[in-house]
């Protein structure tokens, strides 16, 4: 379980040909460059996280629950300097690159890191936190309204839950690049929704439910319910980390999702990945990276409130 990982927020599901599992040790290398990439969203949240909390609420405990490779953990733990920070993740590979990171950046005494399944490691005492925060996690989850109670359950009273799902699909190529047809972001977007539902449907007590975060969170038991929504703006002409990052994401979009195109759209995306090629989106002037992620918050009432 982890995150950094939806389907038209970025990121890429899937790591096989038409299979919706994740390995997530292979997506390691890919998770970080995201998670790097997005640096400066991941910093604006965890300031505006800092600031739902109040200066009157002492923060000694924070839980990034799917941390991946733990770059949030680590933004987190910078954010919060007070606090112990803990990655929970399924994947111990990927706990181990968020030690690895934490100690490059000089936080390894502040970051600890605990296996857990989810849902079921969420009631297998993971102990209480002032905040919780969880990034494309819960909607791998079956039961998505019963991950957000017993994410909920953790928080100490006046403690803060923030889940960052729903956004916008990222854009980052023309809607006519010169080859193929015209629109191909739409049709990636087509192809990768109808993978998350498949992925969704396969997933144990898998649950349907209308996703209204605000009224999740709020049938959760929390109040002040909110949300907010920060841009990650890269225009053209792209530097090279957020190039290789999208070439990652393309060539996994062909291995995985590659039969849902037609031939033509195939050829296109083989055009995209190939290295050498000046319409390729290592090398094409015109590439940009446009995203929108949104947080949704909730606070669980003081006692007596």
């Amino acid at each position: 379980m982890s995150t950094h990982s939806a389907h038209g927020h970025g990121h890429h599901h899937g790591s096989g040909h038409g299979s919706t599992e994740i390995d997530w040790e292979v997506m390691a290398a890919h998770l970080e460059r995201n998670g790097e990439i997005q640096l400066p969203v991941l910093s604006r949240t965890a300031t505006r996280l800092r600031e739902l909390l109040g200066p009157e609420h002492e923060v000694r405990r924070v839980l990034d629950i799917g941390s991946g490779p733990g770059v949030m953990t680590c933004v987190l733990a910078e954010a919060f300097a007070d606090a112990e920070t803990v990655a929970v993740d399924g994947a111990p590979g990927l706990l181990d690159h968020a030690l690895a990171r934490a100690e490059r950046l000089g936080l390894g005494g502040r970051i600890a890191t605990r296996h857990a399944e989810l849902p079921e490691g969420l009631d297998d005492g993971l102990g209480t936190a002032d905040l919780v925060w969880s990034s494309k996690a819960v909607h791998h989850l079956g039961d998505q309204q019963g991950a957000l109670d017993a994410l909920a359950g953790v928080l100490r009273p006046g403690g803060l839950l923030a889940v960052a799902e729903a956004g916008l699909p990222m854009r980052f190529l023309p809607r006519d690049i010169g080859i193929g047809k015209p629109g191909l972001q739409a049709r990636l977007d087509a192809v990768q929704e109808h993978w998350f539902e498949v992925m969704r449907a396969e997933l144990p007590g898998s649950a349907a439910v209308v996703e209204d975060w605000p009224a999740m969170l709020g049938r959760a038991g929390l109040t002040e319910v909110g949300g907010f929504t920060f841009l990650l703006d890269l225009p053209a002409p792209l530097g090279e980390p957020a190039r290789a990052f999208l070439h990652a994401h393309l060539t996994r979009l062909r291995e995985a999702m590659g039969e849902n195109l037609d031939a033509e759209d195939r050829k296109t995306l083989d055009v995209l990945i190939d290295p050498e090629a000046p319409e390729g989106i290592l090398r094409r002037p015109d590439a940009f990276l446009l995203s929108a992620t949104t947080v949704f918050t909730g606070i669980r009432p003081p006692v007596g409130a």
